[in-house]
């Protein structure tokens, strides 16, 4: 099933992105050749006007094809040349390119707020203010590989209600410092957690764990990270602000992590073995649809910010890239060889390929490892 999630939200994800170009081209009055759902071999198709529409047999996504985006003799100079890409004006180029960035971040600005409607699972530390939390309870956010808690079972998306040993028992007022505490007093001793799965009516059957020394320190741990997670429930006009919101301060905090890799990669510091590639996202989906469809969203348009975020890095190939080369025309007040253009993009696409090779790479051999 995650799986399936994830080929459906990456095919929305890439879809949303290549109609904004596809808007942006029509409405600018660019001539547009195909939009694809799908990547050939082609299944069918159905033309309108001058656009051919298709469904493709790889459901990973779409294209669209832009007359003059890959410049050529007829885009250039053949007699369709005012409808061409190459020929418009540096701000409607811009303009179109960025479109498919923009779609992005308003896919993920509507699936935030509609979750915000549904009940979206926030952390009580970072509700919209004034709003009400309903049901707050301790959750295992995550569970550190090979520790004790992973042994025992435990899941991202369970709820804790109790721990207990033989000679104490914490089952009311419970709050992440209470249990970090109970964990930490009964180092090498038998700790009974009693916890909900999540998407569960029914309680689990309790575990037992022995907290050990060394996984986050020198303090006794069972190697899970918690957070009080509680239902806010907006109205549509509080939804949509405060999607708005919590999308920028996302856009905000992912730029700022693609920046520091980048700083890192170039002082040779970077841990490409700790990047999540296609592979590892599996994992990740199916973690976000036990916390349920609200979670699964607003995790999609994490997503989405992060392509979002991605294409707009000055590499070639990438739609930052593309405006990157105007911003160099634009100063140089004349066209950058189109051979040159056309050759930079396909070896920014073959970077980028071999880049994704050894990300999935390094997440095939977790899962082997683990």
């Amino acid at each position: 099933m995650s799986i399936l999630i994830l080929i459906v939200s990456l095919a929305v994800l890439i879809l949303v992105h290549e109609f904004g170009h596809f808007v942006f081209a029509k409405k600018s009055g660019v001539r547009v050749d195909e939009f694809g759902i799908g990547f050939p071999p082609k299944l069918f198709g159905k033309k309108y006007g001058e656009t051919e529409y298709t469904v493709n047999a790889l459901p990973f996504g779409g294209f669209v094809k832009i007359f003059g985006e890959n410049p050529d003799d007829e885009a250039l100079h053949g007699p369709d040349k005012a409808r061409s890409f190459i020929n418009q004006p540096k701000t409607r180029q811009a303009a179109i390119i960025g479109a498919g960035v923009f779609f992005n971040f308003l896919l993920a600005w509507l699936l935030i707020a509609l979750g915000f409607m549904s009940g979206m699972p926030v952390p009580v530390s970072a509700a919209p203010e004034g709003a009400l939390v309903r049901d707050a309870r301790i959750m295992v956010t995550n569970v550190e590989k090979d520790s004790p808690a992973e042994k025992a079972g435990l899941q991202a998306g369970d709820t804790l209600l109790s721990l207990g040993a033989s000679d104490s028992l914490l089952e009311k007022n419970i709050s992440i410092t209470a249990i970090q505490g109970f964990i930490a007093q009964h180092g090498g001793k038998q700790v009974v957690i009693n916890y909900a799965r999540s998407g569960k009516n029914e309680f689990t059957q309790p575990v037992t764990i022995i907290p050990e020394a060394g996984i986050f320190g020198d303090t006794p741990a069972i190697g899970i990270a918690m957070d009080e997670i509680g239902i806010v429930k907006l109205l549509p006009h509080r939804a949509v602000f405060e999607g708005l919101r919590m999308t920028l301060s996302l856009s905000g905090a992912v730029a700022v992590s693609f920046g520091t890799l980048i700083v890192d990669a170039v002082q040779g510091n970077a841990e490409i073995q700790n990047l999540t590639g296609p592979v590892g996202i599996v994992g990740l989906i199916g973690d976000a649809a036990g916390f349920g469809i609200a979670y699964l969203f607003s995790f999609i348009a994490f997503i989405s910010v992060n392509l979002a975020v991605l294409n707009l890095l000055p590499i070639p190939a990438l739609d930052g890239g593309r405006l990157f080369f105007l911003l160099v025309e634009t100063v140089k007040g004349s066209r950058l060889s189109p051979r040159f253009v056309n050759t930079a993009h396909l070896a920014g696409f073959v970077a980028l390929i071999a880049f994704m090779l050894v990300v999935t790479y390094n997440d095939i051999a977790r899962i082997i490892a683990g």
